[in-house]
């Protein structure tokens, strides 16, 4: 193994390492409000994208960090969407009446 492998290697497993925190964090709080649904988009999009460049390079390394990558970003939309909060919009006929003050004699 020349050093540019091994050096792809060693960096794989510290960017998979990374990011395992977040991902472990999001699977079990379900709490991914600190995400936006833009910015996981634009991710995945990229790193489909992306794939098109690295599946052309012969296997190695950065194959297995690009698909820990799509993965990853991939589990992050699917929770985001799946985990977050329903949006409820207020509606337009439902009007908020106070409750009468009790009235001391």
């Amino acid at each position: 193994m020349d050093l540019a492998v091994f050096a792809g290697v060693v960096s794989t497993g510290l960017f998979a390492m990374s990011y395992l925190p977040m991902l472990v964090k999001a699977a079990r709080t379900k709490d991914l409000s600190s995400y936006s649904l833009g910015n996981l988009a634009i991710t995945n999009a990229g790193n489909l994208v992306h794939s098109v460049y690295v599946f052309a390079l012969p296997f190695g390394p950065i194959w297995l960090l690009h698909g820990f990558y799509l993965v990853a970003s991939a589990l992050m939309l699917v929770w985001f969407l799946r985990y977050r909060a329903p949006s409820r919009a207020p509606s337009t006929t439902e009007v908020h009446v106070p409750a009468e003050p009790e009235r001391v004699p």
